[in-house]
């Protein structure tokens, strides 16, 4: 007799986990967030492991957690998940300052950011006939470089 559940978020195949309250810029976040899209979770982590960066471990935890959210509440394999979106937005900025030369005041802003990643569950059969495109493509590009330099 309690509430209806609500609707999922995600799709069948996807789950999704969100960090909030990063304390870096969204500018900087988003390139560690850039680094990780579309690859492999295997990759990723690996990636977001030996990354210079500092919020990359922070951005880790957060694709560990949507890894464990996929394994745990949705039921997926975990060998087929691929970071299908990260996407990285804006929080709260704190203000701080200090003071500056006749009677001034300079702003210092630091801005906190939020993450949010997807992970999608992909099938065998998807992605080898996507290798095999790729590989296809590339081919056409170098006959077509060869054709090219004989007509030279």
């Amino acid at each position: 007799m309690g509430k209806e559940q609500n609707p999922r978020r995600v799709a069948d195949n996807e789950a999704m986990a969100k960090t909030r309250m990063l304390r870096t810029s969204p500018q900087k976040l988003n390139l560690v967030a850039a680094m990780i899209r579309g690859k492999k979770v295997e990759k990723a982590l690996a990636d977001l492991t030996f990354s210079k960066r500092r919020i990359a471990g922070d951005v880790k935890k957060c694709l560990q957690s949507a890894i464990a959210n996929a394994e745990n509440n949705h039921n997926l394999d975990v060998d087929q998940l691929v970071v299908a979106e990260a996407w990285v937005g804006k929080n709260m900025v704190m203000k701080r300052g200090r003071p500056r030369a006749r009677g001034r005041f300079g702003k210092i802003l630091k801005p906190f950011s939020e993450i949010t990643i997807k992970v999608r569950e992909i099938d065998a059969e998807a992605e080898a006939a996507k290798k095999a495109a790729k590989s296809h493509k590339r081919d056409a590009a170098t006959n077509q470089a060869a054709a090219a330099e004989e007509l030279a």
